[in-house]
């Protein structure tokens, strides 16, 4: 059977979303990369044939091409699911009730209050010649801060954000805060959450972290 075909960087935060979940469940793919800077292929007509949005990550499956990266996400952990590997938890209901819940946390407070800091910090010096607006950036710390308190008081009550197990709603937390505390002043927001801090050290101890995270490091 071929691989699977992943279109985009690997610096995206988005296509790091689905290579995560592949090599948790240890499935074969291939990386293709797109340049979307400089060539911008993003807005080939090959690529808007597998997303009319213009986006990444695309995947390809034989026949089937899927596009939106927690969708791709869902069918690679569903499509290769197994006893160790299990990150949906749709077995129990309760159990992938809670990783729903913390999914969509991570989508709309955690993302969206680390993404100005990365924006503003290392997208826009970096890639587009724009100077950081400090402004942005403080009022983001700030909302960031009280996310992390919630976070905390989460992760005291278990090892995990669904749970006391590892799942998709701890995976999707990853590419964000790797470039927060890889490309940015601000990664030791981490250590007045000692909580928050060690379930992230956690994380980047499992070898999927370790391998796709050593593709997007910003460090010489």
């Amino acid at each position: 059977m071929a691989p699977v075909k992943v279109f985009g960087p690997a610096k995206s935060i988005n296509v790091a979303r689905v290579l995560l979940c592949l090599e948790e469940v240890g499935a074969e793919y291939e990386l293709v990369h797109m340049d979307l800077f400089q060539a911008k292929e993003q807005n080939s007509p090959e690529h808007l044939a597998r997303n009319p949005f213009g986006k990444v990550p695309a995947l390809q499956d034989g026949d089937l091409v899927l596009f939106e990266a927690r969708a791709i996400a869902k069918y690679v952990l569903r499509k290769y699911k197994t006893e160790q590997a299990d990150l949906l938890r749709e077995g129990d209901l309760e159990e992938a009730a809670m990783v729903d819940v913390w999914t969509e946390v991570e989508a709309h407070q955690y993302h969206q209050a680390l993404r100005l800091i990365m924006l503003e910090c290392f997208l826009n010096p970096t890639l587009r010649g724009l100077p950081t607006n400090q402004a942005v950036v403080d009022e983001a710390v700030e909302k960031t801060k009280k996310v992390l308190e919630i976070y905390e008081a989460r992760l005291s009550e278990h090892r995990y954000l669904a749970g006391d197990f590892f799942s998709f709603a701890d995976l999707n937390h990853f590419a964000s805060t790797f470039y927060i505390v890889d490309a940015t002043p601000y990664g030791s927001l981490l250590d007045s959450y000692p909580r928050v801090k060690a379930w992230w050290e956690d994380l980047m101890s499992r070898p999927s972290f370790k391998k796709i995270s050593a593709n997007m490091t910003t460090k010489v």
